[in-house]
């Protein structure tokens, strides 16, 4: 029997204003309010009720794909479908509740790191704090421990790794192109697969270089039939799907093969019209009918525990490898060639970068100084802050002081820490992966960390008077837009966030 997992990324990154905490009309969401209204609309929702259509068009069935899916939802985005939508959450909460008892005690949701910030270019403390804080909010929400975690954009390297096995991180999932060597546990023979041959169907273990007894697991994704169903017309029927499983099983191995698959999960009805239909036709009905296992990799994991060893590719600079940079995780941080489109060039992400580094660090002075009065240890104190957010009770928020000070602090002394913290929040923020994804600065996504970067330099000057503003700006100046009317980040950053900073909510 092929087992069959098909894990399903659902992110979308955080879009509420800072200043009001609220989503403003995005006009090319239309006919929605947002880009998160509509993407609920056309997935979130439709997966969690998709319909199983015969052919006279009557509707047989109503499937939660969520209950047949390895899943993981972005904690930003999950406590809005939590606050906007409360029927699709609690479909999305009882479905891995469900699948508990069907997969041997393993959940098919898993945590993911808190804000989609590219972790090797995060620095430690970030590194620890997106982990942290995204195993906490899972917890929150789904009432049990996560047994894996997703990278966003699937970047890792080798410091990444290390974070992880420190902090319990079971398996993670990678693609193919991001193996560098493996080896049969026990030989000295490592084979080459740095061209990204290494057999997806089967995990592999790494093994901590720091603490030669610690690890983690590591499944690589099938990159063909993952690249299919994202991109090509594969979700057309249930029959394609299942073709492009059979064609990728290896039928001389007598090991117990895993067909492991991983994409956006908007891919199933938002950049895939009624895709959600043909994910639950093929894993309610063909998948059993054809004698193909549905698992989630929890499960496969403690059945079918690795044979074998890898190590990762390390990337250039050490900086790591991703699943939608072929040049590592250069997208995020210059031009390489990665996003562009119509002759426009990304030379502003450079600059971008060292700027938002440049405040982070500013920010990392401040926090230390200030907060070092203030806290007994600052980042144990910044990893402890999501009990809050997740849970801002008198209760939670005594404890929170009492774990974290070495005396009892007045109320004004209260307020100073948590604006320290905010300043923290928002300074991670700032680093969403989506700000530097796409071809533009003046993008929507782009302009949003901008404004979680003013936000953070707004708290800077309230809590300290200092301004870091007109620095910030005149750094941003050497990101030149595509765009005449913007010139360069300075010219959005007055344009698009300056205006917004105290946008009355009854405009939105």
């Amino acid at each position: 029997m092929i087992n069959i997992c098909i894990h399903g990324h659902f992110y979308q990154p955080p879009r509420e204003n800072p200043w009001t905490g609220e989503i403003e009309k995005q006009v090319s969401a239309e006919p929605y309010h947002d880009w998160n209204e509509r993407i609920h609309h056309e997935c979130y929702k439709a997966n969690s009720e998709a319909e199983i259509i015969d052919d006279t068009g009557k509707v047989v069935a109503i499937v939660n794909n969520y209950e047949l899916l390895n899943f993981n939802f972005g904690p930003t985005l999950l406590a809005w479908i939590q606050n906007k939508h409360p029927e699709t959450y609690n479909r999305i909460i009882e479905a891995d509740r469900n699948s508990i008892p069907q997969h041997k005690g393993h959940g098919n949701a898993i945590a993911m790191c808190y804000n989609h910030m590219i972790m090797p270019l995060a620095n430690m403390n970030d590194k620890i704090t997106q982990v942290v804080w995204g195993l906490a909010d899972f917890k929150h929400h789904f009432g049990r421990d996560s047994e894996g975690i997703w990278l966003p954009e699937t970047a890792c390297n080798i410091e990444t790794v290390e974070v992880l096995i420190n902090l319990g991180i079971k398996y993670i999932i990678l693609d193919t192109g991001q193996a560098a060597f493996y080896r049969k546990m026990g030989s000295n023979d490592w084979i080459d697969v740095n061209d990204g041959s290494i057999n997806p169907k089967r995990p592999y273990r790494c093994h901590s270089e720091i603490h030669k007894e610690k690890f983690l697991d590591i499944f690589f994704y099938d990159g063909p039939v993952s690249k299919s169903v994202a991109f090509d017309d594969v979700l057309e029927s249930s029959q394609n799907l299942l073709k492009k499983i059979f064609n990728a099983e290896d039928k001389e191995t007598k090991e117990n093969q895993l067909i492991s698959v991983a994409t956006d999960g908007e891919t199933f009805g938002h950049h895939k019209k009624h895709a959600e239909r043909t994910l639950a036709f093929f894993m309610k009905s063909l998948a059993p009918q054809n004698e193909l296992k549905i698992v989630n990799y929890g499960e496969y994991l403690e059945a079918n525990p690795p044979q074998f060893e890898v190590k990762i590719k390390p990337g250039d600079n050490g900086e790591g490898t991703s699943w939608s940079c072929v040049h590592g995780v250069k997208r995020w941080k210059e031009d390489c060639g990665c996003g562009g489109g119509g002759g426009w060039i990304q030379q502003w992400r450079k600059p971008l970068r060292e700027t938002m580094d440049w405040l982070r660090d500013q920010m990392i002075i401040i926090f230390e100084n200030i907060g070092g009065i203030i806290f007994t240890d600052v980042w144990k104190a910044r990893n402890e802050y999501i009990s809050l957010l997740l849970n801002n009770t008198l209760e939670e928020r005594d404890s929170f002081f009492r774990n974290n000070t070495s005396k009892e602090l007045s109320e004004n002394e209260k307020q100073i820490a948590i604006k320290l913290l905010e300043i923290q929040r928002y300074s991670m923020l700032m680093y969403t992966s989506c700000g530097w994804f796409f071809s533009e600065i003046s993008g929507l996504e782009t302009v949003k960390i901008l404004e979680y970067a003013a936000r953070a330099m707004e708290i800077v000057n309230e809590l300290t008077g200092i301004n870091v503003e007109n620095d910030f700006k005149l750094r941003l100046d050497e990101a030149k837009s595509n765009i005449p009317k913007y010139k360069t980040g300075k010219g959005v950053y007055e344009k698009l966030v300056v205006p917004h900073k105290h946008l009355n909510i009854n405009q939105m």
